[in-house]
């Protein structure tokens, strides 16, 4: 029993972070049709930037720093690739684009960081809490406390700010927002900024102990976080979370459960979050929280 009370708290601590990165995919797509297949190299920058920084800034500059620096790269990274999103097939054209700019991201970065291991300076370290009988990461105790307050700031910016209302009215109908002279090019860009500064903020975790450090793959991470956006809904924020606390639970629980789970075959872990995905969308193909598309007849 402690050793199931164990994992399922690491793996809702493992879901909080790829709530983080999941809602940068929701957050794009609902604001420019785009599936951003760059978000994971844009972690990548985000870790990478912290570990480089943080011995002349500290852990918390560094991080304020590689925050800001990952959300004006994803900021760019948009106005690079922006068309003006109403002709046919644009959007369709900027996702496979962004296939070129995580290609070229990556490439840069693995060639910076090599075959090392680097460490963020986060304060943390391999300190361990003791909770009843659940010995937890201190690392994860902080990214379920770190995870809810950045999730709680994401949401009040859509329920509480103008451009949160800007961005809810251009996913509902970007024509009609257009007419009510919202500007599209800034609500776009900012909810691509808001992203990448996610994206850097959860690479910290991903990096943090037990992880042994920051590595060349660790941007592959974030593509655990994508069948997390799926299973709730492309289009729905409170989905990426379930979605990733269902992801999270999964991938600790297989892991945890792999000797009993050998009939499975090595490493069944890595390609659990994609199995589940496959299953639920056999059952709700638009996702847990998708909703139908209107048909005209």
């Amino acid at each position: 029993m402690t050793d199931l009370l164990d994992l399922a708290l690491g793996g809702l601590a493992l879901g909080a972070v790829y709530a983080l990165v999941a809602l940068g995919f929701v957050i794009v797509f609902r604001a420019s049709g785009v599936l951003n297949f760059a978000h994971g190299s844009l972690l990548l920058l985000g870790g990478y930037l912290t570990a480089v920084l943080h011995g002349p800034l500290g852990f918390a500059g560094a991080l304020a720093a590689a925050v800001l620096a990952t959300a004006l790269t994803a900021g760019a990274v948009d106005r690079l690739l922006r068309g003006d999103g109403t002709e046919p097939g644009t959007a369709h054209v900027r996702t496979i684009a962004t296939l070129g700019v995580d290609l070229l991201l990556a490439t840069e970065l693995t060639r910076r960081i090599g075959g090392d291991l680097l460490t963020l300076g986060d304060p943390w370290g391999d300190a361990v809490t003791t909770l009843g009988p659940v010995t937890v990461a201190d690392s994860r105790l902080a990214a379920l406390a770190v995870s809810a307050v950045a999730i709680g700031a994401v949401f009040a910016l859509f329920r509480l700010t103008p451009w949160g209302l800007s961005l809810r009215a251009a996913a509902e109908d970007t024509e009609a927002a257009a007419l009510m002279g919202i500007r599209l090019a800034r609500v776009r860009t900012l909810a691509w900024c808001l992203a990448g500064a996610l994206a850097a903020l959860a690479a910290v975790f991903l990096a943090a102990f037990p992880a042994p450090g920051l590595e060349r793959t660790t941007g592959q991470i974030a593509l655990k976080a994508f069948p997390a956006a799926v299973l709730g809904g492309m289009a729905s924020p409170g989905g990426a979370l379930a979605g990733s606390a269902l992801i999270g639970l999964t991938e600790a629980l297989v892991a945890g459960y792999q000797t009993q789970l050998h009939v499975l075959g090595e490493g069944f872990a890595d390609v659990a979050p994609y199995a589940v995905m496959v299953l639920v969308l056999l059952v709700r193909p638009t996702g847990l929280f998708g909703a139908k598309g209107a048909v005209r007849v």
